[in-house]
């Protein structure tokens, strides 16, 4: 391995602007990390202003963007405000990109965080010309190692013509060891993914990649850019209350083996309450995690001896809890493990493993469908990430959420969802802050009633039973004049309260 002088020889050392000078109009790049974590900031701002400034010129400049998830603000915030952004996929979550998105100033296609990588091997999409990665190490022979997040990244890596690295000082070096990078061979030939238990290392830990690809580095000390999620509050702690209790009494009666099973658990504040809910259930055993996104409850947990391992695609925390990880390194260096999200959502492993899944729904309809993605059908919000990949696989598939919202001018549960993302044949458990309903072996009939009588809201119960009787004796009670009534009621009067159902009857 060469010293950091003879580093100086081997590559290229460039200032943000520098590198993001290589990029035009039309070129495509693949962005390292997931979520915020391990995403790259300085080139990609750079590559903003450099689009404002061709803009300015009345010249055309955007870029096809790949991602493991969504980002930090320096790079879709950036890339949006400078209406930059020829193409986007696969999630998003930053509020100006999703304002170009729903203005139709930036094409988004929404993808399941498992197929990207292979999708893109497989010539499906456009080749990346570049891959702009962060990294905390690097050496003259191409081994690379990550910072806090994976995503697509051996892939990018693999198809570029050429990769730009953000040598980030702000992540030790220390991090080696704490990656498990490995890529499925591509069909015909794909095997097994050997993965039997959570903290089973399969791959390599740094990337390796071609050192003659990488055109320059990017010195920088950027913290990452996950920003704090809303604080819990007395409805979402009563969801993550009503999880532990189901789970507990799975475990009670038998149909969870008493040693538990892994949990995956989506992103937010409810994702944290549940977190919290099912540490402090002392009929729930400590146990292991295999999911996408490690938050600052997981971390939180693994100290108190709760969550015995984390596998994971991010360490999404904020940032006193990345600089307390990275301050206590070898107590966590056996309890967690970064994977690409190929792997850390791979449907063969969920399977296998036989993952208890809890995500958050958007909206709910009375039968069990699941819309994570889209406010009133139309308007995207985020996208559906990673939740199918896991939802359908799963040994016991749960979906939460508050039963209103715009303080109570908004049911959650409504007859038919005006966006399909997972279908009721997937979703075995929806739990509110009112309760769990249960759908197991149960047809649409007497899944609307558990729904309706478990999970919604007392001021919507009553419209919901009404509706069922809207089409007489049937296998599922749907009227399809009257099943976006309450969406229609709302874009009316701004509430969902007082939708009639007369002129259907």
């Amino acid at each position: 391995m060469k010293n950091n002088s003879d580093m100086q020889q081997t590559f290229k050392f460039v200032t943000a602007e520098e590198a993001a000078a290589y990029v035009n109009n039309g070129d495509v790049i693949g962005f390292s990390g997931f979520t915020p974590a391990g995403c790259p900031k300085e080139v990609p701002t750079a590559i903003a202003k450099r689009a404002e400034a061709f803009h300015a010129e009345g010249k055309e400049f955007k870029i096809g963007m790949y991602t493991g998830a969504s980002t930090g603000d320096s790079l879709d915030g950036a890339l949006a405000r400078a209406n930059a952004i020829l193409f986007r996929t696969p999630y998003q979550s930053n509020k100006d990109l999703r304002v170009a998105l729903n203005a139709e100033r930036a094409p988004y296609f929404d993808m399941h965080l498992s197929v990207l990588a292979q999708e893109l091997r497989y010539g499906f999409m456009p080749k990346p010309k570049f891959a702009i990665m962060e990294v905390c190490d690097l050496t003259a022979e191409g081994e690379m190692v990550l910072t806090s997040g994976v995503g697509i990244s051996p892939t990018i890596a693999q198809l570029a013509d050429f990769i730009i690295v953000e040598w980030n000082h702000n992540h030790p070096k220390e991090l080696r060891g704490f990656h498990d990078i490995y890529q499925p061979l591509d069909p015909p030939c794909r095997k097994e993914i050997p993965i039997y238990k959570p903290s089973d290392r399969i791959g390599s830990t740094v990337l390796k990649v071609d050192p003659s690809k990488i055109l320059c580095v990017v010195k920088t000390e950027r913290n990452d850019e996950v920003g704090g999620f809303s604080a819990t509050d007395a409805i979402t702690d009563q969801i993550g209350a009503n999880v532990a209790s189901f789970l507990a009494n799975e475990l009670k009666t038998g149909r969870i083996p008493a040693e538990f099973l892994p949990i995956q658990s989506g992103v937010g504040n409810i994702a944290n309450a549940v977190m919290a809910s099912l540490g402090a259930n002392p009929d729930i055993p400590a146990f292991e995690m295999y999911t996408e996104v490690i938050q600052d409850a997981v971390i939180e947990l693994m100290k108190q001896g709760r969550i015995k391992f984390a596998s994971g695609c991010s360490l999404t925390v904020t940032n006193p809890v990345l600089k307390s990880i990275y301050a206590d390194l070898n107590f966590f260096r056996d309890k967690i493990v970064l994977r690409p999200s190929e792997i850390s959502n791979n449907p063969e492993i969920a399977r296998r493993l036989g993952l208890i899944t809890i995500n958050t729904a958007l909206e709910v309809d009375i039968f069990g469908n699941v819309n994570s993605t889209h406010v009133l059908g139309s308007k995207m919000m985020n996208g559906i990430g990673g939740s199918a990949d896991f939802t359908r696989n799963a040994y016991i598939s749960i979906f939460t959420t508050p039963s209103t919202a715009k303080g109570g001018k908004i049911s959650s549960i409504v007859p038919m969802v005006s966006h399909v993302d997972q279908t009721e044949h997937s979703v075995n458990v929806i739990i509110t802050e009112y309760g769990i309903a249960d759908l197991r072996g149960k047809s649409p009939i007497q899944r609307a009633e558990e729904i309706i009588e478990n999970c919604v809201a007392p001021e919507y119960k009553e419209m919901l039973r009404d509706y069922t009787k809207l089409s007489g004796v049937t296998h599922t009670p749907q009227n399809l004049a009257a099943c976006f009534g309450m969406h229609t009621q709302f874009a009316k009067t701004g509430s969902m309260q007082g939708t009639s159902w007369e002129d259907f009857k």
